[in-house]
């Protein structure tokens, strides 16, 4: 019969014939298919007589939990009513956003809910949708491209570095930042993100850590961007070694490549398999953090967002490294996240897919699109909004709506209009695809005050 394990061997064994059976053989052959048949079946012996030794063990802890507490794959219904919400800016927001966002209140494991005023309809949550959850999270709730995030380098240089150096700060962008699927920087740096335990002991970033090590420093296509730009401060913070004024500085817009979209493809699958739901909401299934995949999409979705900082990192330090000058403030958040906040006296799973942590006191920046202004911002820490804020300006069109609705010498005009060069783009990222960013802002007065402004001059993007 080959090397092949069969559930037939496990069998023979003494394991129960459940689901159990086909985890262990899933998991196997995936990661474990290069070792010899022989000292598998002396694990898997192990495992059967001493299941708790295995918990939380890369190939074997879902199959020892099957064994100690065998979980029952039931069809989950949803509630009559929805959980409570607020919406910001509700009437600059299409009905399928809150129609997604409504669904996903009344899912048994919800406990509130926020849209943001530049919420558009993904999938599973809307973009710019907030939900807090009891003890669950839901991959597709913190979405496709996890820890996806903003960064902005302010220099201690003025605005007007820019005269005259349009052509070097060009070349700059074109040599230091590296774009999509397929292009990677020559110089490789290690970095003490690949050193995190969860590289080892998930079979899964096992397998991505190649690739993860690849991508380091790296943008990917879509409307992910580098930049340079003005930086106006209209209110430092104590902190900050600047005066109000006008700086240099460079914004950058990214996630955690490969690695977040893999454990995001991964994890998604494993929910939709265990937690059945109606038909329009399924991509809303949720792992219970009491479990394994639980914890293991918990761990894996804190790395990539580490990962996708340690990116951030690299792009500016490539950058002021070129530019021969340091940086003197960063100011970054996350989206596409989860964190373990209180909620309602409550420890809840905040879900933001698109949205900003805005905390009370906590910094961010909010972009507007490559002709309008970004906002440097401080969070209320408001409570109704989830201590939450937009993540950008929000789509207007769809990636499909703008192929056939602008043309390239529209965007040309435009970006001549503002004085803005662009490096690579394409009409899915058309500057009026976007949501009119000082309408968004003053839908969100009461999530964020405004301390400054970053105004885009060379944009850098996917071709």
């Amino acid at each position: 019969m080959g090397n092949k394990l069969s559930g037939k061997d496990l069998i023979k064994l003494g394991f129960p014939k459940n689901n159990s059976i086909n985890i262990a053989l899933g998991q196997i052959n995936r990661y474990r298919k290069r070792e010899k048949k022989e000292s598998i079946l002396t694990e898997a012996k192990d495992v059967l007589l001493n299941p708790e030794k295995y918990e939380g063990n890369g190939t074997w802890g879902k199959v020892a939990e099957g064994l100690i507490k065998p979980v029952q794959v039931r069809m989950h219904q949803l509630k009559n009513t929805r959980a409570p919400f607020q919406i910001f800016g509700e009437n600059e927001i299409d009905e399928q956003a809150k129609f997604q966002l409504y669904d996903s209140l009344k899912l048994p494991v919800s406990v509130a809910g926020a849209l943001m005023p530049d919420a558009h309809s993904g999938y599973g949550l809307p973009i710019g949708g907030v939900l807090a959850t009891d003890n669950a999270v839901i991959p597709y709730g913190v979405g496709v491209d996890i820890g996806c995030r903003m960064s902005l380098s302010i220099f201690d240089l003025p605005a007007s570095h820019f005269k005259g150096k349009e052509h070097q700060l060009e070349a700059i962008l074109k040599d230091n930042t590296k774009f999509g699927m397929y292009e990677t920087h020559a110089s490789r740096v290690d970095h003490e993100v690949f050193y995190n335990s969860g590289f080892q002991d998930i079979p899964l970033l096992k397998n991505l850590l190649p690739k993860a090590y690849k991508q380091l420093g790296t943008s990917g296509g879509g409307n992910h961007f580098v930049e340079f730009g003005i930086a106006k401060i209209d209110s430092p913070e104590n902190e900050w070694k600047l005066e109000k004024g006008e700086y240099f500085a460079v914004l950058s817009h990214s996630g955690s490549r490969g690695l977040g979209a893999n454990i995001a493809k991964h994890y998604t699958y494993l929910a939709t398999k265990q937690c059945p739901l109606p038909k329009n909401v399924q991509h809303l299934a949720w792992l219970d953090l009491n479990t394994h995949d639980g914890q293991e999409y918990w761990l894996a979705m804190n790395l990539a967002g580490e990962y996708a900082k340690a990116c951030h990192d690299d792009i500016h330090r490539r950058i002021a490294k070129a530019i021969g000058k340091r940086v003197v403030v960063t100011i970054e958040n996350h989206h596409n996240f989860a964190w373990k906040e209180i909620v309602n006296g409550q420890e809840c799973i905040v879900h933001r897919k698109g949205a900003t942590p805005a905390g009370e006191g906590q910094l961010g920046i909010i972009p507007g699109s490559m002709t309008a202004p970004g906002f440097i911002v401080k969070g209320k820490g408001n409570a109704e909004s989830l201590n939450s804020a937009s993540h950008g300006a929000g789509r207007l069109f769809s990636r499909a709506k703008c192929k056939s609705s602008f043309t390239q010498s529209q965007i040309n005009k435009e970006l001549k209009k503002h004085d803005v060069t662009l490096i690579g783009g394409n009409i899915d990222e058309a500057p009026m695809a976007y949501k009119d960013i000082t309408k968004v802002m003053a839908n969100q007065t009461d999530l964020v005050e405004v301390l400054g402004t970053f105004t885009p001059k060379i944009v850098r993007m996917d071709r």
